[in-house]
């Protein structure tokens, strides 16, 4: 008997891997060689492909497709309808699966509704990318990315609250985590 939810509308293939405690919602497909931790929630429309890898915890909301190559750490949380991609220049008449380019999302990072993130980049530890915002490069840990193109335009904590930083020093308003920003980011500290 499995220890994870599967709505009867949807399809987990033989082969896919999926942890205690996750739940997989309707009309979802779960594809053979996908590789989803424990505690996670699947929203309505969710599309895992193989090769995927999922980590703990993990919230993917309605309208989602996890391509080949997408890696998310746990705690990672996607809102609906964001959009991951695998191929930089797909076309329907040249099969380029040789050229699929690896995305990682780090744990506790967040992606709004309808974000878009370009393959062959890593969105950094608990960095929060805005609603609509289209991500085409490498994101920093912490970092609030919002626009098109994405642009930092902040930092933000481990709890998700925006971040004042002044002389090179933050403290979260609502949890009390410091952190301390230099040239290469911001860190806890």
């Amino acid at each position: 008997m499995a220890d994870y939810f599967v709505h009867p509308s949807s399809f987990v293939d033989e082969g896919a891997t999926i942890g205690t405690g996750t739940k997989v919602w309707h009309f979802s497909h779960v594809m053979p060689g996908a590789v989803i931790g424990e505690r996670c929630n699947l929203g309505q429309n969710v599309v895992v492909m193989p090769g995927t890898r999922i980590g703990n915890n993990v919230k993917i909301q309605n309208n989602v497709s996890i391509y080949e190559g997408v890696e998310l750490e746990d705690d990672v949380f996607c809102g609906p309808s964001c959009v991951f991609t695998n191929v930089l220049n797909p076309r329907s008449h040249v099969s380029r699966k040789t050229e699929y380019r690896k995305t990682v999302v780090r744990r506790g990072a967040s992606i709004g509704a309808n974000a878009t993130i370009v393959c062959g980049n890593t969105i950094g530890e608990y960095a929060f990318i805005g609603a609509g915002a289209v991500v085409r490069g490498d994101v920093p840990a912490y970092a609030l990315m919002v626009g098109v193109p994405a642009k930092r335009v902040g930092w933000v904590c481990n709890c998700g609250v925006r971040l004042r930083v002044r002389e090179a020093r933050a403290t979260c308003p609502e949890c009390g985590r410091t952190y301390l920003e230099d040239e290469a980011g911001l860190r806890p500290g």
